[in-house]
């Protein structure tokens, strides 16, 4: 096998954990939060902020490292249109995820600290939760419109 086709694999599970790791772990914690379970919010938002950092965050790093060597690899041009767009799509969902994970380790705390004391969550996870999915929405679409542009490479 290649070097191309090794680090085209890699390129495509690392997006896949990237994208998938982040949905999944979203739809979870915004599920926990819609059931107001101080305890359960605590563990899932727990797990949220593990995942990011085991598996999203290398993905996240690998992306762009595995992208430019394949760019360079096939001879792609990085001022081709749809490179640049999946470039500045993926810098701004990059740019929604790094308050995203402030605010996860933030609620983390608060959820840990309002279950270990039985007391409700206070207002501002609240406005951090809002923030949070705020943020992930924009996130997830420029990566969905990367997805495409990567798949079908087209003439813009």
């Amino acid at each position: 096998m290649s070097s191309y086709l090794i680090l085209k694999t890699l390129h495509i599970l690392s997006s896949v954990v990237l994208v998938g790791v982040g949905f999944g772990s979203a739809f979870y914690l915004f599920c926990t939060n819609r059931s107001r379970s101080v305890e359960a919010q605590a563990v899932v938002a727990r797990f949220v902020v593990l995942a990011d950092w085991i598996f999203t965050t290398p993905a996240a790093i690998l992306q762009p490292l595995t992208g430019i060597a394949l760019l360079q690899m096939a001879g792609w041009q990085f001022d081709t249109p749809w490179i640049v767009w999946s470039m500045a799509l993926y810098l701004v969902a990059g740019i929604c995820w790094l308050p995203v994970v402030w605010l996860q380790i933030r609620m983390r705390r608060m959820a840990e600290q309002a279950a270990a004391r039985k007391e409700a969550l206070p207002a501002r996870y609240w406005r951090y939760a809002r923030w949070w999915e705020r943020l992930g929405y924009p996130a997830f679409a420029c990566m969905v419109v990367v997805y495409f542009l990567m798949v079908n490479k087209p003439a813009l």
